[in-house]
């Protein structure tokens, strides 16, 4: 197993925040109450079993599988008291996956994937390759000289390809038993109109409606494949757009919570609060407005 040997910390010289973080863990006591963090936060448990709560929703997990989670996603891990496992840590303003979608395309597969779980069981040949991968984050942390950011975020970039891959491997697989056991036109129906409708219909009922369905039925069909609750699905994508919206431009919070079907501003503030325990401006404030050009 890859051991980082000791807590390798960058921080950005403009602010002193965070920038990219590694080291290893050998229990979950960092992570055994509910995390908020302004950073992107990838844990690999490389030996150990436990439960991860991630928004509304737990999740099991066994050994050699890595949990995403964005910047104030909330997220709980406990298990094992006897675990071994490598966390890597990175700021948008480090590296933005938004920016970078086109070439990385880990939005809505690794990170912000509303309809699936956050942990990623790795194969032999993944743990190989991030084994690899982190040895030279390791090294280039440690010694890297000229270019030491420009070759950090290329080891960054080949690490959510490559974990990407994977997972969309995975999520086909999980859209293939849910085609065998059950109604696979209203899961797809579904994600279609929450997509095409979240800015504007709020309310489980409005869904039920579009499926021509009933509310229950409905609730029953997200409980089952997808271990939330309509409203969850509902807030967590408006959360994704709202946090998008915030990082990626200069609107304006009461033009955004316009956008996104809020005609009142501070009813939205307080939607956005509940949901990450921080309001959009200081969300803005610490996660960064667009400053990320990597």
């Amino acid at each position: 197993m890859l051991q980082i040997d000791e807590n390798l910390t960058m921080v950005d010289k403009h602010n002193g925040n965070l920038a990219l973080k590694l080291f290893s863990f050998d229990n979950f006591h960092g992570f055994d109450h509910i995390q908020r963090l302004n950073y992107y936060s990838m844990i690999w448990v490389v030996e150990g079993n436990g439960t991860v709560r991630s928004d509304f929703s737990e999740y099991g997990f066994q050994s050699n599988s890595l949990m995403a989670f964005t910047p104030y996603q909330p997220f709980m891990i406990t298990g094992d008291q006897s675990v071994k496992g490598i966390v890597l840590n990175f700021h948008p303003d480090f590296f933005c996956i938004h920016h970078h979608n086109e070439s990385v395309a880990c939005n809505g597969i690794l990170f912000n994937n509303i309809y699936s779980s956050p942990v990623v069981k790795l194969d032999e040949k993944t743990t190989h390759q991030l084994e690899r991968l982190l040895t030279q984050i390791q090294e280039e942390m440690v010694h890297g000289d000229m270019a030491q950011y420009e070759v950090l975020v290329s080891y960054i970039k080949v690490v959510l390809i490559t974990l990407s891959r994977l997972k969309a491997k995975e999520n086909d697989q999980e859209i293939a038993i849910a085609t065998e056991d059950s109604q696979p036109f209203i899961l797809k129906d579904l994600k279609r109109h929450i997509e095409d409708h979240f800015r504007t219909l709020h309310t489980p009922s409005a869904y039920a409606e579009l499926l021509n369905m009933t509310p229950k039925a409905l609730a029953k069909i997200t409980k089952k494949h997808f271990n939330k609750t309509m409203t969850d699905l509902i807030a967590e994508r408006i959360m994704i757009e709202a946090k998008r919206e915030l990082y990626m431009t200069d609107k304006q919070v009461k033009l955004i919570a316009s956008e996104l079907g809020y005609r009142d501003e501070y009813y939205f503030s307080r939607f956005f609060k509940n949901n990450a325990d921080i309001s959009p401006q200081m969300y803005r404030e610490t996660v960064g407005f667009a400053r990320s050009i990597a």
